[in-house]
């Protein structure tokens, strides 16, 4: 007995001494431009949320071992957007000098698109608002030269921050505003508790150089706009609760509002809009909502069993895609050929081809608990 156990542990001692340690040190960069359907998965760690994390994935591969191109971070329910003009995307992160406790810390952090490692970050004052992602916490304006980002302290305002020179500018007040929707030029517009909109012109210092504000177009009690409007060529399409489409014109001085139309046609009666990602727009410039039946009084956050598709300047439904199981979310890429990006009910990713609405694959098992936003590479 005593020989067999020592043999085995001399065969075993051989067989390790083969096997050759891992290089250290090696970094590696991903490709430039990214491949159009790589997707970037957005993970805001619901349950821990100052552990939120981004993953860029493959949404071609059915091969769950090497789909994962990357990883990076994003701290306490971050917000995000990228860069069209040159490979940087933007994190706004919350920080604590203890952890969970102590002095709080508000950051723009840039991150390369090659290494997925932060390059640089510019402080911001502590107010930006600490709420679910979505598209219009954070924008880009004067061909991406100025980053806008949306405060609630409740007070509301915009902090300013010069993108290329890594520099905070100033703060602009929104009172009874929220959020932040680019208008052309160095401008941008918000939604007001009054059923307005107000837009900020600013001057070559990030500083309010003029205001405008449209009249009440919407009212918050009798059927509210959704916040997560569908931006095509600089039109701003806002979903309400009841399924109504609102256009605003943002390419001009001043939000134009436009002629509204229904989502719904003959037989729709109780489909509505839903989700926490409900609208998207693809290349063609198409514009998708998700949708579900009987709705309700609150059910604006319910998940969509179909998304629907239409030809926004016809104001028509072209298209109607059958989910494969509800989804709570959606994202597009942005190329010609597009996939439809769903986050479904077990928080899985389901890939659609948008054209056809063809089912293609569902990715799963790369570490990802709630992925709440998804967005195609740019």
């Amino acid at each position: 007995m005593k020989r067999l156990i020592l043999l085995t542990l001399i065969f075993a001692s051989s067989a390790f001494g083969q096997v050759q340690p891992e290089p250290t040190g090696v970094i590696q960069t991903l490709p430039a431009p990214w491949p159009a359907h790589w997707i970037i998965a957005h993970d805001v760690a619901f349950f821990h949320m100052s552990d939120g994390k981004f993953y860029v994935l493959d949404a071609e591969s059915d091969d769950a071992a090497t789909r994962v191109k990357g990883i990076f971070n994003g701290a306490f329910i971050a917000q995000f957007i990228q860069a069209t003009s040159r490979p940087e995307m933007y994190i706004l992160e919350t920080f604590r000098s203890r952890g969970s406790r102590g002095e709080r810390t508000d950051v723009l952090t840039i991150y390369g698109k090659d290494s997925l490692a932060p390059i640089g970050e510019v402080v911001i004052p502590p107010k930006r608002a600490s709420a679910m992602p979505t598209n219009y916490h954070l924008q880009l304006v004067d061909d991406e030269k100025l980053a806008l980002i949306y405060n609630f302290t409740p007070a509301t305002s915009v902090s300013v921050v010069d993108i290329v020179n890594r520099e905070f500018l100033g703060e602009i007040p929104i009172p009874g505003c929220s959020l932040v929707y680019p208008m052309a030029g160095r401008a941008f517009a918000s939604l007001c508790t009054d059923g307005s909109m107000m837009s900020v012109q600013l001057d070559e210092n990030g500083e309010q150089a003029s205001t405008a504000r449209t009249g009440e177009f919407f009212d918050a009690n009798d059927d509210p706009i959704m916040e997560k409007a569908a931006m095509i060529d600089g039109v701003a399409y806002f979903p309400t609760f009841l399924g109504r489409v609102v256009p605003v014109d943002l390419n001009g001085s001043e939000p134009e509002v436009g002629q509204e139309w229904s989502l719904l046609g003959d037989g729709d009666e109780g489909w509505r809009p839903g989700g926490i990602q409900v609208t998207e727009r693809d290349s063609d410039g198409r514009m998708y909502v998700l949708m579900h039946p009987d709705g309700y009084e609150g059910s604006h956050k319910d998940p969509g069993t179909e998304v629907w598709v239409f030809d926004v300047a016809n104001k028509r439904r072209v298209d109607r895609i059958e989910l494969q199981l509800p989804a709570i979310s959606m994202g597009m890429t942005n190329d010609d050929d597009p996939l439809l990006l769903v986050t479904n009910v077990n928080l899985e990713l389901d890939i659609y081809a948008a054209k056809s609405g063809e089912y293609q694959r569902t990715l799963n098992n790369f570490a990802a608990e709630t992925v709440l936003m998804l967005y195609g590479a740019e």
